[in-house]
């Protein structure tokens, strides 16, 4: 039996997890770091499995309270408030970034970055979930002159302090 058929839920492409290495997390190889529950600092008697249950099961709670909520937004609203509070900032809260604050426009070489907040100097532009990151959307802060993920990937090209 191959070692990527071993997998039933789980597809890998390329080489950033390949097979063998998911293969050793699933057995508990000693020797790969990160697997004991010291890694994750973690309270004294806490688990890991209990923690990522934990983390599952408020966030599972989490995205249905925010999809149903999604499903009443008017057409007229982008949503961009309900994805970041009741979706995006749970989500990185759960991640262990903790509560992103709003960050002011960053200006490189004159020119002026509207991302929405930063993770120390790693920006993170919290979008509606109603845009297309690889589109422009005209009208709609962070994304009306260039589309998000354009947005952040020229702020990393032309600043060496975001990356």
């Amino acid at each position: 039996m191959k070692v990527r058929d071993l997998f039933t839920t789980i597809r890998t492409e390329g080489g950033l997890l390949p097979a063998d290495l998911l293969q050793r997390i699933v057995h508990g190889d000693k020797d790969l770091p990160g697997l004991d529950d010291a890694s994750y600092h973690l309270v004294a008697g806490e688990r890991l499995n209990e923690r990522i249950s934990q983390s599952w099961n408020r966030l599972l709670g989490t995205w249905k309270a925010f999809r149903a909520a999604a499903n009443t937004l008017p057409e007229s609203d982008t949503g961009t408030t309900l994805t970041r509070e009741r979706w995006l900032m749970v989500l990185l809260q759960e991640l262990g970034y903790g509560r992103l604050p709003a960050a002011r426009a960053t200006e490189v070489d004159g020119k002026s970055y509207a991302i929405s907040h930063f993770w120390h100097h790693s920006p993170m532009h919290l979008v509606s979930y109603r845009l297309d990151l690889d589109r422009r959307t005209a009208g709609v802060a962070g994304a009306a002159r260039t589309s998000p993920h354009s947005l952040i990937q020229e702020l990393l090209n032309r600043s060496d302090d975001h990356l």
